[in-house]
């Protein structure tokens, strides 16, 4: 073991702007930055080329009208208002819509290869609830070809990355940014940054749920944590998509996702009695039914006792013939061959439903995502404003693109604008003493143990379906895991200081979780993915953003009417053979 009075080396760098988070938003800000000519410096826990965009398998959205001339932004954006059963932010819509175009641009620019139509076109297919078809794609790979594409050019650009940061704290002095400090993930090394602005781009909070398509030491709320400390708040934390189906083993992949091609191409779900189940849910488009519909309908099988033996339901397409699972559905088949040996084209898979995205995250302005400290913004999973109450099938990859351009831009000229940037000695000796008191923490509480205890605790009280009773018991159950937490004992050895980077997982899914559970109290309705059982309908009084913070609690944030360009395409959009998301 690693003894906390071991001399720990500290390093200092300084750069213009720090980008927090080396996923799709995170880089596309570096290289925008990068191209104008300011200095930047990206940092990630993880290596660049596996970012959590890389699991984007579906596509990624614009009206580029390759495939349907009458396609429009305005389509496009009003596809998504409907779909956030209109709580997401007008101009937040407007701004990725209208910008939608030039980020497919840009990627191509960097060199992307879209799939293409034989005249050259850019091949364009139906997402979700999408009116016309706008989902640009590479196969079934998109998220890791637009990642692959980003980090060659910030190669070409000479970005310096840092793979094996933690950053544990934004510094903050009197309310404007001047960097962030953390350590390095192998050796325990400090980081002391100082940057004029920082962009956070580090995720969601999925994983403070048992079963989630995040991987493990992702998307445990280390964005909320950070902004909420350096003084930023959180919007619409307790809405949540939850994916239908998830694998439900090895317990170390349990979440993993099957994609919803496998219900496009023609997949069927039984519960546990052979039953085909969506008959009872939306007779009309079965297993084509939206993706917060199927995956209340697989949780209500289980719950009510049809469900498998290990908790779930049966998705089966071993009656598709086998050249179309092969060609059609490549990493599906090969996923479950290797994490189960299971061979889909003669067996079924045994799925659950399963966190997968946040819609919510932290409070950022719409027209450039800069948030209540000055000099701090946030971009992707990290921020909100685009999804409301349900996220429109292939908008979060593009939603990357734009506003990781928009921010760079941001933050560019509020350095520029600066005349001086005070700091303070007092808020990094904060920074150094947290990790430090970790460092000597000696008592008997695991910290993985207590992460588990979290996700129970969120998958128990605040899954699929919800009720002020249980997000009550949640919420005291929290409580317990808080002080516990203050007995907690973290060890670093020669592997490294992954068991340091747990603790401040570990704090980062507390706070995450009670934004969210204190949110789902306060929302008293049913609105897309955020299921009350005992508020079954919509409230109108509730179409608002709920906007937390610890010291302020929740306030009902209002949301800007729509514009008359965009209410004039809000029609209902024809689902008929098209798979819903």
């Amino acid at each position: 073991m690693i003894g906390a009075n071991v001399a720990i080396t500290e390093q200092r760098r300084a750069t213009t702007v720090l980008v927090i988070g080396t996923g799709g938003a995170g880089l596309r800000a570096a290289i925008e930055l990068a191209e104008a000519g300011m200095d930047v410096l990206a940092v990630g826990k993880r290596p660049k080329d596996d970012a959590h965009t890389a699991l984007a398998a579906g596509g990624i959205n614009a009206a580029l009208a390759t495939m349907d001339p009458e396609d429009s932004w305005q389509q496009h954006a009003a596809d998504t208002l409907k779909e956030s059963y209109l709580l997401a932010d007008p101009h937040t819509v407007e701004i990725v819509t209208q910008g939608a175009a030039r980020g497919i641009d840009d990627l191509e620019r960097f060199g992307m290869a879209f799939a293409r139509e034989d005249d050259g076109r850019i091949s364009q297919r139906f997402f979700g609830a999408h009116k016309f078809r706008r989902t640009a794609f590479a196969g079934d790979y998109t998220g890791l070809e637009i990642q692959r594409t980003l980090v060659r050019r910030a190669d070409q650009l000479d970005i310096p990355v840092l793979d094996s940061v933690y950053i544990t704290r934004i510094l903050v002095h009197d309310g404007a940014v001047f960097g962030a400090y953390g350590f390095d993930l192998n050796d325990g090394t400090r980081c002391l940054i100082h940057a004029d602005a920082v962009i956070l781009a580090a995720g969601g909070h999925t994983r403070i749920w048992r079963r989630t398509s995040s991987r493990r030491d992702e998307n445990t709320g280390d964005s909320f944590r950070l902004a909420v400390e350096a003084g930023a708040r959180l919007r619409d934390a307790e809405l949540v998509q939850f994916h239908p189906s998830g694998i439900i083993e090895p317990e170390n992949a349990a979440g993993t996702l099957v994609s919803e091609a496998a219900r496009g191409e023609g997949g069927i779900l039984r519960n546990a009695l052979g039953e085909r189940f969506m008959s009872r849910y939306d007779p009309e488009r079965m297993e084509l039914s939206t993706r917060d519909r199927v995956a209340l309908a697989s949780y209500t099988e289980i719950k009510e006792g049809r469900g498998t033996p290990k908790g779930g339901v049966w998705l089966d397409v071993s009656h598709l013939p086998r050249q179309t699972i092969m060609n059609r559905l490549p990493r599906v088949y090969q996923t479950l061959l290797d994490l189960q040996m299971l061979d889909i084209t003669r067996d079924p898979i045994e799925i659950a439903p399963t966190a997968h995205y946040s819609m919510g995250g932290v409070w950022v302005r719409p027209e450039d995502h800069s948030t209540d400290v000055r000099g701090l913004y946030a971009i992707g999973e990290a921020s909100s404003g685009l999804h409301g109450a349900n996220r429109l099938g292939g908008n979060s990859l593009i939603e990357l693109l734009v506003f990781g351009r928009i921010a760079g831009q941001a933050a560019a000229a509020y350095s520029q604008g600066l005349t001086a940037q005070p700091r303070s000695a007092a808020a990094v000796a904060e920074a150094r003493r947290e990790i430090d008191d970790l460092l000597a923490a000696d008592g008997p509480e695991n910290v993985r143990a207590l992460q588990r205890a979290i996700r129970n605790t969120m998958t128990e009280h605040a899954g699929v379906v919800r009720d002020e009773e249980g997000l009550r018991a949640g919420l005291a159950e929290l409580a317990g895991i808080e002080k516990r937490m203050e007995n907690v004992g973290v060890h670093p050895d020669i592997a490294g200081f992954q068991d340091l980077a747990h603790a401040f997982d570990l704090k980062s899914a507390a706070l995450a979780a009670r934004a969210t559970l204190e949110a789902a109290i306060e929302r008293r309705e049913t609105r897309g993915c955020h299921n009350r059982s005992d508020y079954p309908n919509m409230d109108q009084s509730l179409q608002v953003n709920l906007v937390w913070s610890p010291t302020t609690g929740i306030t009902h944030e209002s949301i800007a009417p729509l514009p008359e360009e965009i209410s004039a395409y809000m029609a209902e959009v024809s689902s008929e053979g098209k798979l819903v998301e």
